[in-house]
């Protein structure tokens, strides 16, 4: 491996560049700008075999799922209101079963304008078919690229891996980097059985009737189920390569908790740190960081959360309704009398540093259900 001090954006771009994608497209926004520009550096000096410019990241996906129709390993970074732009078409490429693989740099939506981050972009998308991974780190994020070119290609499923936007893709920080000789290791040529080819004409996403639709929605939705054991396989492997394992979540000094952060996200990291603050104190506090929300690992964390005290972080909304995270954790957790905090906010860039976090274990020690914004904190800009 190669340890490189560089920014989120330029690590991860450099760990796609090393998979080798047949197909990349993009159109650049804040605060992906930086993968987009990455990318077409690659192109220009001969280290990729394609950077398409293109006019708007509905032409970038457009442009992937006729890629990937055809066979080929393709790529594409966005953010915000960009995401929102391909919306129609992520619903084809998972509907069609194209392993295209697709870094959300996440960021607030308008209106009011905003360029920094939150995780309301991607979370939009949640019912789209796509998978979807949030990394707390940009060592989590270049694993995470890398791991999700087999994952999309073994599965047939096209999964985002969400990064937070100028808290992760403009941080400057040691990243390990697997280079293309390494990475060759636990990434096989992708060899897709079905595609296009004028020898052999078939068609995808045509025209069907009510007798057959649901059936294939059907079967796109076990399919991502299912896809959780490949997500697992495809994590250990990647560890007894390179030493870091990966699954549906992290656990953090849960075994013995008592109370419980629940999150996604660079917020994670500062869950950890103000949880080994507070061991110190001797006070039975835990943290979870889930890295997979599609599909959503309900029985598995029913087993590890079922009599603990949860809050749940969320730095998103379903306008009108409860937080998405808190939604799918109370379900899973239904019937076990597990009390269940929602704690939504820290929207357009808005910190939570260990100050607030360590109020939400305060909070949540109550033992009663709540449902509360996330405090400005004391200095925080307004």
């Amino acid at each position: 491996m190669v340890v490189k001090t560089l920014n989120g954006a330029k690590a991860v771009a450099e760990a796609v560049k090393n998979c080798q994608p047949d197909v990349v497209a993009c159109y650049p926004i804040t605060p992906s700008t930086h993968i987009a520009e990455e990318m077409n550096h690659y192109y220009a000096n001969g280290d990729t075999k394609t950077f398409i410019a293109v006019e708007s990241e509905f032409s970038a996906i457009s442009a992937l799922i006729g890629g990937a129709a055809t066979g080929a390993r393709t790529f594409t970074a966005t953010s915000s209101q960009g995401l929102l732009l391909m919306h129609e078409a992520l619903f084809n490429a998972a509907g069609m079963r194209l392993p295209i693989v697709m870094v959300v740099a996440n960021r607030a939506v308008s209106a009011p304008l905003s360029i920094w981050n939150d995780e309301q972009d991607s979370m939009s998308q949640r019912d789209t078919g796509w998978i979807q991974l949030y990394c707390k780190n940009n060592q989590e994020a270049v694993d995470s690229v890398i791991q999700a070119f087999e994952i999309a290609e073994t599965t047939l499923l096209p999964v985002m891996v969400c990064i937070d936007g100028h808290y992760l893709t403009h941080a400057v920080g040691q990243v390990n980097i697997p280079p293309q000789s390494e990475v060759q290791d636990v990434l096989p040529p992708f060899k897709p059985k079905i595609f296009l080819d004028p020898e052999n004409p078939l068609s995808l996403g045509v025209y069907t009737n009510p007798s057959h639709y649901q059936e294939f929605r059907e079967d796109l939705h076990n399919d991502l189920l299912q896809s959780k054991e490949k997500i697992i396989e495809i994590g250990k492997k990647f560890g007894k390569r390179f030493l870091r394992t990966y699954g549906l979540f992290e656990e953090y000094k849960l075994k013995d908790a008592e109370f419980v952060l629940v999150g996604l996200g660079s917020v994670m990291d500062n869950v950890k740190a103000t949880v080994n603050e507070l061991r110190n104190e001797n006070q039975k506090v835990g943290a979870l960081h889930l890295r997979c929300f599609r599909p959503f690992p309900s029985e598995e964390l029913k087993k590890i959360l079922s009599g603990k005290t949860i809050g749940v972080i969320e730095r998103d909304l379903s306008l009108g309704a409860q937080p998405p995270l808190y939604t799918e954790i109370v379900e899973a957790l239904q019937g076990t009398n597990t009390i269940v905090s929602s704690f939504f906010g820290g929207l357009g860039g808005r910190n939570l540093d260990r100050t607030a976090i360590k109020v939400l274990f305060q909070k949540i020690k109550s033992k009663k259900p709540l449902k509360e914004w996330i405090a400005q904190q004391k200095g925080d800009q307004k």
